[in-house]
């Protein structure tokens, strides 16, 4: 007798952002089509009694093989990226396509599509990151490749090339509520920036560990002010990406108060590394750590593991950012130790950002495994237009899960499927990692190998977000 589905998993203790329960679950073609007990067979069958099943992870923020100025280039392409992702728990990613300054959005997004085809081995989409909102691009690109599946997009108020200024956030805030679409912001003030590193440097502070001075909690909680000042004005939702510090999740609570519906996201930078990762001395080795906004003191993690669980944050994100230590074109540009401002931004993160949540967050009771889907998977989901097809576990759903093994595991640089050359968590003991990693209903990792292939991932699509809704702009906004 055939089989009746391709795969069953059985005796699954399955975790959703609203329940938790006992099910096998049925898979056919890659959808889950049946869920229940005592399902007919499968061709494959995997038994997960004694362990906690929940949705694929999402990863709504890393960066892959995303241009940049040399000589800095980024280590991980989509081969490497996703691969890594997967062996983490991750099946699918949201990386970004971005704008040159005079150059189009469509273009971005061409070059984009040639890097990751036949490279990616889960799904993945694209946000945008608008660097030069002309005319021609608010009038007539942006919305077009919103409406075609590319349905959010990044602004940032730092880095001289890519920040925009107030009246251009206003402007493309407004084209999000015309269009349906997500507005992310990296909120710091680059004013502040500027005055604090030109100083900085002037005085002949330059180690790493002089980014967390240039770059302190009050150009973060100005910035996020400011944001949620011009959202406010122009009555539309947005998303605050990686928030790092107790006053910038004071500024969001506040604004949540007052009825503004601003979504936000953290990272695990901010709760496990502090300032004193970036050195205490004048030592290279932080430079590892030089990422923005940097990481704070313990008091701002705690402030930051509080509204992981109290709902301020909506999405729990890696933002990898591949720059190998001991490289020209990473961490030391041209082959040399640079001041704090030429070093490469970001860390690597998207391999180990479920396992270390899962680990430090409901495994220690901070947070439960249902907030923990919520953060990861559900939520991405829905702020980025992939609900219910990822972040569920539900018939007709994708089948993307991950079967949790809870047991000791020690974080080190070459047990991970990065092409990088370090990780910040290296010696860091993890109480779970994925036992199995299924995309669409293939096992792409069993808990010592990847079994994924280049290529079995699929481009989406996506919807408009469910979490926002769409309403024509304010009489008189700027458009």
């Amino acid at each position: 007798m055939s089989a009746e589905f391709d795969l069953v998993i059985r005796n699954a203790q399955v975790a959703t952002a609203s329940d938790t329960f006992t099910s096998d679950i049925g898979v056919v073609g890659g959808r889950i089509v049946q869920m229940g007990v005592r399902l007919s067979t499968g061709a494959r069958e995997i038994d997960a009694r004694g362990r906690t099943t929940t949705p694929g992870g999402i990863d709504a923020h890393c960066h892959l093989d995303q241009p940049i100025a040399p000589p800095a280039k980024m280590t991980d392409d989509f081969e490497t990226g996703t691969r890594s992702a997967a062996c983490g728990g991750t099946t699918t990613v949201i990386p970004f396509a971005a704008q040159q300054k005079g150059g189009s959005l469509r273009a971005a997004i061409d070059d984009y599509h040639e890097r990751a085809n036949g490279r990616a081995s889960i799904d993945y989409g694209f946000h945008l990151i608008v660097t030069d909102p002309t005319p021609e691009i608010m009038a007539t690109e942006l919305p077009a490749l919103i409406a075609e599946g590319y349905s959010s997009f990044k602004i940032y108020m730092t880095y001289d090339d890519m920040k925009l200024n107030d009246g251009q956030i206003l402007r493309l805030l407004a084209l999000a509520r015309t269009h349906g679409a997500m507005a992310m912001i990296h909120a710091e003030n680059t004013e502040c920036i500027a005055w604090l590193t030109e100083s900085l440097l002037e005085s002949g502070l330059s180690a790493p560990r002089y980014h967390v001075a240039s770059r302190p909690m009050l150009v973060e909680r100005e910035a996020t002010h400011r944001a949620i000042s011009l959202a406010e004005l122009v009555d539309v939702s947005m998303l605050l990406v990686h928030v790092s510090g107790r006053e910038a999740v004071e500024q969001i609570q506040w604004a949540r108060a007052r009825g503004l519906k601003i979504l936000s996201e953290t990272c695990p930078q901010y709760l496990l590394l502090t300032a004193e990762d970036l050195g205490i001395d004048d030592g290279y080795e932080g430079a590892k750590c030089v990422c923005s906004p940097p990481p704070r003191d313990a008091a701002s993690q705690q402030a930051i593991w509080a509204a992981l669980a109290d709902g301020t944050f909506t999405v729990f994100s890696s933002d990898h950012a591949p720059f190998s230590f001991d490289d020209d074109q990473g961490k030391k540009p041209g082959g040399r130790e640079v001041a704090f401002p030429y070093i490469p931004n970001g860390i690597p993160g998207i391999e180990t950002r479920l396992p270390l949540l899962y680990s430090e967050g409901v495994l220690t009771g901070r947070i439960s495994a249902n907030r923990f889907v919520e953060l990861t998977a559900t939520n991405p989901a829905k702020t980025y237009g992939l609900h219910p097809r990822k972040g569920t576990i539900a018939i007709g759903s994708d089948a993307d899960l991950v079967i949790w093994d809870e047991r000791s595991v020690l974080l080190t640089n070459a047990m991970l499927h990065h092409a990088v050359d370090y990780t910040p968590y290296e010696g860091r003991t993890v109480g779970a990692w994925p036992a199995y990693t299924i995309s669409r209903g293939e096992v792409v990792w069993d808990g010592e190998r990847f079994l994924g292939t280049p290529g079995r991932g699929r481009f989406l699509q996506r919807g408009l977000p469910t979490m926002i809704a769409r309403r024509p702009p304010p009489s008189g906004a700027a458009r």
